[in-house]
């Protein structure tokens, strides 16, 4: 497995070893009940296009991902909800996800991948689709401006498949912890779902109450 830069530690705390993926509410359920499903299936599916070509009916839909670091997890808890799933960064390479590019709107290169992906607009085998869900065009766009690069995003094309064991760590407010505990404990022993052994992490905690858990979880 690919070993990448980034270890957590006190000279290293402006980078993460893990990505995030936060639930958000919907139209129909809360963020909560969508993490809930998330954990019980051990899916998180791929619903909307992103990137570069990302009107195109051609473009593969992708599941998203932040490597912010998790002393700064409130940044995306204030905009969908305490409730998401971490895991290593290593674990996402090895299933062909990986950050994100940024090709600024009206650069040469922003056009030329602008220009691939309309090529292949009709195309969904085209080989650009395995670059263009990478590449997003920051950039004002008339009426609306889209500025996301503090979001740290890495992205993984199509459904992307986990078991428990897999996570690194659940996104839970700490007042829920215990009762998150005894679910999955429950779930575990009556045979009805899985059980996430891992460190449950609040979203609005210091650095320190973060690395106790992580620490905890160790012993």
């Amino acid at each position: 497995m690919v070993k990448l830069v980034g270890n957590w530690s006190d000279e290293w705390l402006d980078m993460s070893p893990f990505v995030v993926h936060f639930a958000k509410d919907s139209a129909k359920q809360t963020a909560y009940h969508n993490c809930t499903s998330i954990l019980a299936a051990r899916r998180i599916e791929a619903r909307t296009r992103f990137g570069s070509g990302k009107n195109y009916q051609a473009s593969p839909r992708s599941v998203c991902f932040s490597e912010i670091p998790l002393h700064h997890l409130s940044r995306l808890a204030d905009e969908r909800g305490p409730f998401g799933i971490g895991f290593r960064k290593e674990f996402l390479v090895a299933r062909d996800g990986g950050p994100i590019m940024y090709a600024y709107k009206d650069t040469l290169h922003a056009m030329a991948i602008s220009s691939l992906v309309s090529k292949a607009k009709d195309d969904p085998t085209n080989a650009v689709w395995k670059i263009a869900p990478f590449v997003d065009q920051p950039g004002d766009y008339g009426s609306t401006t889209y500025f996301f690069e503090w979001e740290r995003e890495w992205r993984h094309v199509g459904d992307f498949n986990f078991h428990q064991s897999d996570a690194a760590f659940l996104i839970i407010p700490e007042e829920l912890h215990s009762a998150a505990r005894g679910f999955f404990n429950e779930a575990q022993s009556e045979n009805t779902g899985p059980n996430y052994l891992c460190p449950f992490i609040d979203p609005y905690w210091t650095v320190d109450k973060v690395k106790a858990a992580f620490n905890e979880a160790q012993t």
